[in-house]
């Protein structure tokens, strides 16, 4: 079955500085049939304004994942990433995959520093399948190559393929796909399937779809994604 969302059925919130596209019910909008799907619990496409972000806040027990489409984001959280002597430098460009296990509890702030860009990125919450885990951060790099007409593992369970790791029965892969370039990828029983195209257009399962759609995949073996135009998605294999 395929369950298809179109991106002007998101919610959507403008506070000036950050305006926010919601997949799910997130803040002010509450949609009780739009809740998450599966572990899934948030997809929202930010767009930040040149010298403003998020302040200091905290999070518990998510697995948290940004994805930078355009622009820079700069982290800074109370595990040292992003300080002077910390492990990373928590500064998040496209092509960079972030990942914070929030655990215990972490308290972190999210930034656009350039004067003239926008910051455009994705932040994406996983319920993780183990409460309390030690709060961890993890960054790495995947190159327009290593996506190029395939899906790439960016995220999953134990760090699979180089992925980031996540306390989650979940994987995350990332495709770039135009003219005749093609994929597939098979569901094991019992999985089912979220697609989010990021931009561009693009054809799943024969469903058409164009920037900020989205599918719901269950009750299928494979996926088959054609039809590229300058597209950019991002798969999620989950536990029904």
């Amino acid at each position: 079955m395929l369950e298809l969302i179109r991106s002007s059925d998101r919610g959507y919130a403008d506070h000036g500085w950050l305006k926010s596209f919601h997949s799910f019910s997130f803040a002010d909008y509450y949609d009780p049939k739009r809740m998450g799907f599966g572990p899934l619990r948030v997809i929202n496409e930010d767009r930040i304004a040149p010298g403003t972000g998020f302040g200091t806040h905290g999070h518990r027990d998510m697995e948290i994942i940004s994805y930078v489409l355009d622009g820079e984001l700069a982290h800074k959280d109370s595990m040292g990433n992003g300080q002077a002597g910390g492990a990373h430098a928590g500064v998040i460009q496209p092509g960079d995959v972030q990942r914070m296990s929030a655990g215990t509890g972490v308290m972190h702030s999210e930034f656009n520093n350039a004067p003239n860009q926008t910051t455009h990125f994705l932040q994406i919450w996983i319920m993780p399948d183990q409460r309390g885990v030690t709060p961890g951060y993890e960054q790495k790099r995947f190159e327009v190559a290593d996506k190029r007409g395939r899906l790439r593992l960016i995220a999953s369970r134990g760090g699979e393929q180089g992925s980031v790791h996540i306390h989650a029965d979940a994987k995350l892969y990332a495709g770039l796909f135009d003219g005749d370039e093609s994929a597939e990828l098979a569901l094991a029983p019992g999985r089912v399937a979220y697609v989010h195209l990021v931009r561009g257009a693009l054809t799943v399962n024969g469903q058409a779809l164009a920037g900020g759609d989205a599918l719901q995949i269950s009750d299928v073996a494979q996926l088959q994604i054609a039809g590229g135009r300058d597209a950019e998605v991002l798969v999620f294999d989950l536990p029904r």
